[in-house]
C-alpha cells in the first residue's frame, strides 16, 4: 500500500520530459514579469529523493500546504494566481490493495495578468495532469 509521501515522490518524478522542458520555458518567461520560477533543476532526482512531503516543505515551484493520511495538498501563491493541487488516495474497496487516486487542481486568480497568464497554461494543463496521473500509476505500479 502507498503513503501520501509515496504519491507525492511520484508525482515529481513520474512525468515525461516534454513535461520537463515545458517549465524550462515557462520559468524563462515569467521570470522577465518578475513571477516565481523553479529553483536549479539539475539535481531533480536528488531533490526528490530527500522530499519527505511534509508541510511548507517546497520542490520545484510546488509548497506542501498540507499533507493527511489519504491526500497532499501542494500548490504555491504568487502576485498573479494561487494554485493548488490535490493528490487524494482512497480506499475503494475494504479489505483490499485497491485504491483511487485522484488529481483535482483549482487557480484563484489574483488579477487580469492572472487571467491573462492562465489562457495559454489552460491549454498545457489539460495536457499535462491526465498525463502525469498515468505517469504515477506507472511509477507506483513498479513499485516506485
Amino acid at each position: 500500500m502507498f503513503s501520501p509521501t509515496d504519491i507525492g515522490k511520484a508525482f515529481f518524478s513520474s512525468g515525461p520530459r516534454w513535461i520537463d522542458k515545458l517549465f524550462i520555458l515557462r520559468n524563462k518567461i515569467v521570470a522577465a514579469f518578475g513571477l516565481k520560477t523553479s529553483e536549479n533543476e539539475t539535481s531533480r532526482q536528488n531533490q526528490v529523493d530527500n522530499f519527505n512531503c511534509e508541510p511548507g516543505e517546497h520542490l520545484g515551484l510546488f509548497t506542501v500546504f498540507n499533507k493527511t493520511e489519504n491526500e497532499v495538498i501542494l500548490g504555491a501563491n504568487d502576485k498573479h494566481l494561487n494554485f493548488r493541487v490535490s493528490l487524494f488516495l482512497d480506499n475503494t474497496k475494504s479489505g483490499t490493495e485497491q485504491r483511487n487516486l485522484t488529481i483535482s487542481t483549482t487557480v484563484e486568480f489574483n488579477n487580469w495578468f492572472g487571467r491573462l497568464y492562465f489562457l495559454p497554461v489552460r491549454t498545457f494543463h489539460r495536457l499535462i495532469v491526465p498525463t502525469i496521473l498515468k505517469g504515477i500509476i506507472l511509477k507506483l505500479g513498479k513499485g516506485i
